[in-house]
């Protein structure tokens, strides 16, 4: 008999989560076109790091018509809207707002001609988020609490969300009970996929002078070659992942820039190299970044030079799921999109500044939409044209129905944490 309430409880609350798809897709559906419409603009007018007023203010005008209270330019050229519904939980929404300073190559009708690109799908996230936010207001009967949707600059460049954090943003607005961004990735449209722990990697940057003597190319006794030291480095580096760290465990040293020299008969008196670290836990991290410093400074030793001018740079600390919202939200997307759209997937080796957020104790969830024709897809991973990754030039997301999944996705989680008590994890 004990079975019979838990059972109801069950039934109802699937129930709900029926309802509240299907009255999400429908009005999803409806504002589609207006959708569309910021989408492709968004698209075909990109703005870098801290550059986007533009983008700013299309976003806070367009959430002020939705009904909320925008404050612009916290954190430089970061958005805050506030929905204040009754007495509840403070959700907070991330949205990116910046592209990459490349060329767009994709060919679409509606593609950048700037010199910058949304090529890693910052376009596709902000149109979702304006309509999750839509929704969520036109639903506002069905859950009670605050509405924290932010537009964050500079995501690219792992800055943004520490700006704004600086800027107040917890202690101005308030700070959120729970957490949520998506992110476009090259799947099939329709797809979602997340992970509990670590969905993203820590980055370091690796700037490194190696000093030297300058002399003559025919005669390298009277010089001391920073050249050969760079490339001792570089190719030495590597044990560390190959011999020092836990095979298991996910760890990346790659060099991107050596800058030395200016012709072929002269030996520098200095080489520059660049490079960044990727790695999931704390411990790998620590472990890279002391056998970097040492080879660096093994390197030149060996030679008889000059220590080196070795800086390790921070960057963006890997975003760690919250376990128990994940379990609770991928229950409410299993039951919208179905099993066999909703799956756990491994960490991305990138990285981003979300975990800014996490990491001030927010529970949060970040997770993935898929973007590409399901077909084109398939055909990719049996061996034929590989899709256009994140970062590509020709990076180009299927708008419909992919914005759509991603606007139901985000309204869904929300609603899942703001229309019933819970238990806080």
């Amino acid at each position: 008999m004990k079975l019979l309430p838990i059972v109801a409880l069950l039934a109802a609350a699937a129930a709900q989560v029926q309802a509240q798809t299907q009255d999400a897709g429908t009005l999803i559906n409806g504002m589609y076109p207006q959708l569309d419409a910021i989408y492709k603009d968004l698209h075909a007018h990109p703005e870098i790091a801290f550059q986007e007023e533009r983008t700013a203010a299309k976003l806070a005008a367009e959430m002020r018509k939705i009904g909320f209270e925008v404050t612009e330019k916290v954190g430089k050229t970061g958005v805050v809207a506030i929905y204040k519904n009754g007495p509840g939980p403070m959700v907070l929404v991330r949205t990116e707002l910046d592209g990459l300073p490349m060329d767009e190559k994709s060919g679409l009708p509606y593609a950048s001609t700037n010199g910058a690109a949304h090529s890693c799908g910052h376009d596709v996230h902000m149109t979702a988020w304006l309509g999750a936010a839509r929704t969520l207001v036109a639903l506002k009967s069905q859950w009670k609490g605050t509405l924290m949707f932010i537009g964050q600059p500079a995501e690219e460049t792992v800055a943004g969300a520490k700006a704004m954090l600086d800027d107040g943003l917890f202690k101005r607005f308030g700070k959120p009970d729970y957490a949520f961004a998506l992110h476009s990735w090259p799947l099939a449209y329709g797809t979602i996929g997340y992970n509990s722990g670590a969905v993203s990697s820590n980055s370091d940057a690796i700037e490194i002078t190696f000093k030297g003597r300058g002399g003559h190319g025919s005669a390298p006794d009277k010089a001391l070659d920073p050249i050969t030291i760079a490339a001792r480095f570089v190719v030495d580096v590597q044990t560390v992942i190959s011999r020092e760290k836990d095979p298991k465990e996910f760890g990346v040293v790659t060099i991107g820039a050596i800058n030395g020299g200016t012709v072929g008969n002269i030996i520098p008196d200095t080489v520059k190299v660049r490079g960044t670290i990727r790695s999931y836990s704390p411990a790998v991290r620590e472990k890279i970044l002391a056998g970097v410093r040492r080879v660096a400074n093994a390197s030149s030793a060996m030679a008889d030079a000059p220590a080196p001018d070795v800086q390790l740079i921070p960057g963006g600390i890997a975003i760690d799921n919250n376990d128990a919202l994940v379990t609770r939200t991928e229950g409410v997307l299993k039951k919208a999109f179905g099993d066999a759209n909703v799956s756990r997937m491994p960490a991305m080796t990138a990285s981003e500044d979300f975990s800014q957020y996490v990491n001030q104790g927010v529970p949060s969830m970040f997770f993935f939409t898929g973007v590409y024709d399901p077909k084109v897809v398939a055909e990719a991973e049996h061996g034929g044209k590989p899709v256009a990754f994140n970062h590509s030039p020709y990076y180009a997301p299927v708008p419909e129905p992919s914005i759509k999944t991603a606007a139901q996705a985000m309204t869904l989680a929300v609603l899942n944490v703001m229309s019933a008590p819970a238990a806080k994890p």
